[in-house]
């Protein structure tokens, strides 16, 4: 029996205004910053006055749970922007390589060191020389 396999299944589904649960996660976080702001502000101004910081609060909660670089979240996205200005000169960008995993922000790998291994040439061949002689007892 053969199953489909759903070619987009890391994708989230939007569950309210276009908004994922991760998404709204972060709405309901900045949401209740957003409340805060506002109703210590109402008391000492207009509501209409009070309201402008709040609404930017909004649109930056709003930008963060929307944002999406390269299939990078916002998190991931700093991350490796964090990690690109600490190590700006041993940073290697390697080509199919996930970078921006949070953990590795101070690891750094040095792809450019070469293993300075000699082979025995001597030794090669004595074993090929032992192989050919088992070989030909067969």
């Amino acid at each position: 029996m053969q199953y489909k396999i759903p070619v987009q299944i890391e994708n989230e589904d939007p569950i309210f205004l276009w908004l994922g649960l991760k998404q709204l996660a972060i709405m309901v976080v900045w949401g209740w910053i957003w409340y805060n702001i506002f109703k210590a502000l109402v008391d000492s101004l207009w509501p209409e006055v009070a309201a402008i910081p709040s609404v930017i609060v909004f649109v930056i909660a709003f930008a963060i749970a929307k944002f999406r670089i390269a299939w990078m979240t916002f998190l991931n996205f700093i991350y490796s922007f964090i990690r690109f200005k600490v190590n700006l000169e041993e940073r290697k960008w390697i080509k199919w390589v996930d970078s921006f995993q949070a953990i590795d922000i101070w690891f750094i790998t040095n792809v450019d060191k070469k293993s300075n291994n000699e082979i025995d040439v001597e030794s090669k061949i004595e074993k090929i020389n032992k192989m050919w002689e088992q070989i030909s007892k067969i």
